[in-house]
């Protein structure tokens, strides 16, 4: 049986927090050296920025949230990197000292874009003392 989390609202532990920055850095070197069988990632790879990666309690998954700083199409990329998953996951076996290698999920962050709206909107209200 499933244990139930006592606080739902908590957020990630330490642990998940270090684990993720760790992941980070690993997928971030792998793009650089670019060893990739994908033509799509090969031209692409080193405009992608890894923001975050949010690794799941057990530490068994990780999502991986990325960006593309040249403006590159996210719908090939992140089917591309999902599809050499592979290739971040057994890098990440070789510079981590887990018991076992997470499964690395590609997403895209949405968050800037978020952000930027949110600050549009807020730069259109108009304060009772202004006219």
């Amino acid at each position: 049986m499933k244990k139930k989390n006592p606080n739902p609202h908590k957020g990630p532990s330490q642990r998940q927090l270090r684990v993720g920055e760790q992941f980070r850095h690993i997928i971030a070197e792998s793009m650089a050296k670019g060893h990739f069988h994908d033509e799509i990632l090969l031209n692409v790879a080193s405009q992608l920025t890894v923001t975050e990666v949010v690794p799941t309690p057990d530490l068994r998954q990780a999502t991986a949230y990325v960006i593309s700083l040249g403006g590159a199409n996210m719908d090939a990329l992140l089917p591309a990197l999902n599809n050499n998953a592979n290739v971040f996951q057994r890098d990440i076996n070789a510079s981590s000292t887990l018991k076992f290698t997470p499964k690395i999920r590609f997403k895209e962050d949405t968050s800037f874009e978020k952000a930027q709206k949110l600050d549009e909107l807020l730069n259109t209200i108009q304060y009772s003392d202004q006219e």
